[in-house]
């Protein structure tokens, strides 16, 4: 039986301008601005001002799959999962669901902030159309699994955003919705929380209930759902076993032999200041290349754009295998004297280079992510999967055993050998 079924489903934004939206302390003059505004929003040319972030998706999901969904920044996916949680309307399409939606589409999404954590956890039950029963039966689950008792009576504007993310997820997965939705729930907290909600949502996947997971996070793609799709500019390209996917999708865009540059409607208006442009991979030779020789090392450089001074920034990378694992993390002012340097970097057009040295890389193709924050204060850009590139080990160190080697990194490393008497 299917718990979803999606059919042409469409969804058109209109850019540069805003919904006229009153709030309770607007002033008379404001009220009259808009008043006047509103006519003239007509008057703008049409097309112009539209983008379409889904465009004649359809797809089913069977009751009790655990179905994937990848795809780049601007690929569709939140506003898929916003109109599969009624969040927001289809403009063209249909969708059917059968059983109760729990969503959890960003940090307290739901929350009332002027609420306790035991009003909101009560107030997203009865939204869920859960008995109070119910509700007091999972409370004490919920409250342990998120960590926190001490504050469960305060109204949670006060808690901090990892707590927040806590009792969010908690009451999500917790409420036992017939659906569990979830967007990027791993995108924060502490690796322990992050372990602790990939291992809720394993049993979760186990007592049989409907999960759609969005994630950059290839590892806990492949480790959580049995199939996935893969969507591309609101359009969705393609629907595998998960593995199969998510090698597609890592292959998928990385084809501009070894650089990869940012369209604006890739870039979100959060990363402002900050405006990637390019990144590429490098040769010993200094050529942009695809592939790269284990022996010669390479360039990774990371070119952007800064519109306004931005205090303590740090670019970054992460390396992965193709299949998500994490091979290293480095950010440009992780040197003392760089980090003391650039404390303030001003306005103007960069580049970031990262060196890796020969020697390092086992053959097989690497995923590159990037990475754009102000230290632990605010993230401006990030993007997992940006670019991929193969390594060559032509003549690295154990070339002439026919055996392949395991493990990510190929360390040419300095052996004695000596012979004891």
């Amino acid at each position: 039986m299917l718990a979803i079924r999606v059919e042409n489903l469409s969804k058109r934004y209109r850019i540069g301008t805003a919904q006229t939206r009153f709030r309770y302390h607007d002033t008379l003059r404001d009220r009259l601005v808009e008043w006047v505004k509103a006519p003239l929003r007509g008057l703008r040319g049409p097309g112009e001002e539209y983008v379409w972030a889904l465009r004649e998706v359809s797809f089913d999901v069977p009751e009790g799959q655990v179905l994937g969904i990848i795809g780049r920044n601007g690929a569709g996916k939140s506003t898929l999962l916003k109109i599969l949680s009624r969040v927001t309307e289809p403009t063209e399409g249909t969708v059917t669901v059968r059983g109760r939606v729990g969503s959890l589409l960003e940090v307290g999404t739901g929350f009332h902030p002027e609420l306790t954590g035991r009003e909101n956890i009560f107030l997203n039950g009865a939204i869920l159309g859960m008995k109070r029963a119910e509700i007091e039966r999972k409370f004490d689950e919920i409250v342990a699994f998120a960590e926190v008792e001490k504050f469960i009576d305060t109204p949670v504007k006060r808690y901090s955003s990892g707590m927040y993310l806590r009792l969010a997820f908690a009451v999500a997965a917790h409420l036992e919705p017939e659906i569990l939705v979830v967007d990027e729930v791993l995108a924060v907290g502490d690796a322990e929380f992050q372990k602790k909600c990939l291992g809720k949502m394993s049993d979760v996947a186990q007592q049989g209930r409907t999960v759609l997971f969005v994630s950059h996070n290839m590892s806990a793609i492949l480790r959580l759902t049995q199939e996935a799709i893969v969507l591309e500019k609101g359009r969705l390209v393609k629907r595998a076993p998960t593995a199969e996917a998510v090698d597609y999708y890592l292959s998928s865009g990385h084809s501009e032999l070894g650089e990869r540059r940012w369209e604006a409607e890739e870039i979100p208006a959060a990363a402002a200041p900050f405006v990637p442009l390019a990144l590429r991979v490098r040769n010993g030779r200094g050529q942009v290349v695809d592939t790269v020789r284990s022996v010669e090392g390479a360039t990774v450089e990371f070119e952007y754009r800064l519109e306004a001074p931005v205090q303590g920034l740090r670019v970054g990378i992460y390396l992965m295998t193709i299949r998500g694992e994490f091979v290293f993390t480095s950010f440009d002012t992780d040197d003392p004297g760089l980090f003391e340097r650039y404390g303030t970097r001003p306005a103007g057009h960069y580049l970031s280079r990262a060196i890796l040295p020969p020697d390092l890389l086992n053959e097989g193709r690497y995923v590159i992510g990037v990475n754009a924050s102000s230290f632990s204060v605010r993230r401006y850009f990030m993007d997992e999967n940006a670019l991929s590139f193969n390594v060559d080990i032509s003549g690295a160190p154990g070339t002439q055993w026919p055996e392949v080697r395991l493990g990510p990194i190929r360390p040419r490393l300095e052996w004695r050998i000596e012979r004891l008497e």
